[in-house]
């Protein structure tokens, strides 16, 4: 029913499905992200690849959801979530399907550089939703929920997509994928709208929110990137959150068949409990950043924790139970990519900071793109020869050498921090 007057706001109702359904695309972008975890062995003997072109496989989303991480806040401001968002999930359904149709390993990597590309646009476009739908006391509310609808869609690629497969097999499950996605798609056509005003209620936005002024964006990067701070917080999560997205996203559960004798269901659990363990780290440790009013200390002393976590993991012999233990004390002092992101904005004048917060969060996703497949290009020279159904089996050796890489990254990383300039939780002016 729609409200003539102009006189109230969206119900609550209204503005939380028109924002949730912005949200599922970004629920099912995450479940892209570390779907293959759970698909590796039918992935490397359908296409009759080792590990190098598996991680590669991976990648492809990453390498395009980098690419579009600038363009999504541009085509944002012009065309408007609604629009986005249904291009961004009837392409997603596209490459979806061609993933799971793909007759060769060159379709398939057409499939998930579509998906990357395609379901980039979510995040960006929910805050804009958010920006207009909801009052500016519920924006951080909003922002929060984004990240637990992420890791919904990651906890979901676990154990529930490794149980569908092993009824159903890899194709047929990514193609009811494609379905709900391309079905998603049509839902927010019909169902969402840029801003309140188009079902005539008040609308929270400012008023220069709606306006036709467009920053030019290459000068605003070259400013934002003349920033010291700016390159050392790009940096940074490329270790950290590529250490997360490497094991969770492909090589945690391979990791944990082979050399823990886990099952794939028991393994897709324990990586989902990573995933979850960085979400809560997240919230927990920006906030105890701001209440110290320092971002740095903070910054440097998580990240040697989570360099710690992973030193454990990768090089000591531990029983099962000390790997799940340690495996969430990693995950949550990981979530220090909160801190990043706010030291990022305040390194920069207030003017810069969305392209600030664009271009650091590029960081993780480069951790991602760059780690998978170069573990797995380790993987393969420490490879012995040994097969299971036509998948590559590794050993502890070989794995121990590949997740070193993701040890010296944040080595890096924890070398960095020291050299960014403390903002004490105030706007640089």
């Amino acid at each position: 029913m729609l409200n003539p007057g102009h006189h109230s706001y969206p119900p609550v109702t209204v503005a939380w499905s028109v924002w949730g359904l912005g949200a599922l695309l970004y629920l099912i972008g995450f479940y892209q992200r570390v779907a293959p975890a759970v698909m590796t062995d039918q992935l490397m003997s359908e296409f009759a690849i080792g590990a190098t072109e598996l991680g590669n496989l991976s990648a492809f989303y990453f390498y395009s959801y980098v690419a579009m991480q600038i363009p999504t806040g541009i085509l944002a401001d012009r065309w408007g979530p609604r629009r986005l968002l249904t291009a961004g999930a009837a392409v997603a359904a596209i490459g979806t399907a061609l993933f799971a149709v793909a007759a060769d390993l060159w379709w398939a990597n057409a499939g998930r550089l579509l998906i990357g590309a395609s379901v980039a646009v979510a995040f960006v476009s929910m805050l804009k939703l958010a920006t207009h739908w909801f009052a500016p006391r519920q924006f951080a509310l909003a922002s929060g929920l984004a990240l637990l609808f992420g890791v919904v869609g990651g906890v979901i690629a676990g154990v529930p997509l490794g149980m569908l497969i092993e009824a159903w097999g890899w194709r047929p499950v990514m193609g009811a994928s494609a379905a709900i996605t391309a079905l998603l798609s049509v839902t927010i056509w019909l169902r969402v709208r840029d801003d309140p005003h188009d079902l005539a209620y008040l609308s929270h936005a400012p008023a220069t929110a709606t306006g036709k002024t467009h920053t030019p964006i290459l000068r605003g990067m070259a400013e934002v990137l003349s920033y010291r701070n700016i390159w050392i917080l790009l940096v940074t999560p490329i270790g950290i959150a590529g250490a997360v997205l490497t094991f969770a996203g492909l090589w945690g559960v391979p990791y944990l068949r082979q050399v823990h004798g886990l099952d794939t269901r028991a393994a897709a659990a324990i990586t989902s409990l990573l995933l979850i363990a960085w979400a809560v780290g997240g919230p927990v440790l920006g906030a105890l950043s701001e209440r110290m009013g320092r971002r740095r200390p903070l910054y440097v002393a998580t990240t040697a924790a989570a360099l710690a976590g992973w030193a454990v993991i990768i090089f000591l012999p531990i029983p099962v139970w000390l790997m799940i233990v340690t495996l969430l004390f990693t995950g949550f002092f990981s979530g220090n990519l909160i801190i990043g992101f706010a030291f990022a904005k305040e390194s920069v004048p207030a003017r810069l900071m969305g392209t600030a917060s664009g271009i650091c969060n590029m960081g993780p996703l480069l951790g991602g793109m760059l780690l998978q497949p170069t573990v797995g290009w380790v993987l393969d020279r420490n490879w012995l020869g040994a097969t299971a159904a036509g998948a590559r089996i590794y050993d502890a050796t070989a794995y121990q050498a590949g997740f070193s890489l993701m040890a010296a990254c944040l080595v890096v990383s924890l070398c960095l921090i020291p050299f960014a300039r403390e903002t004490y939780g105030r706007q640089t002016g």
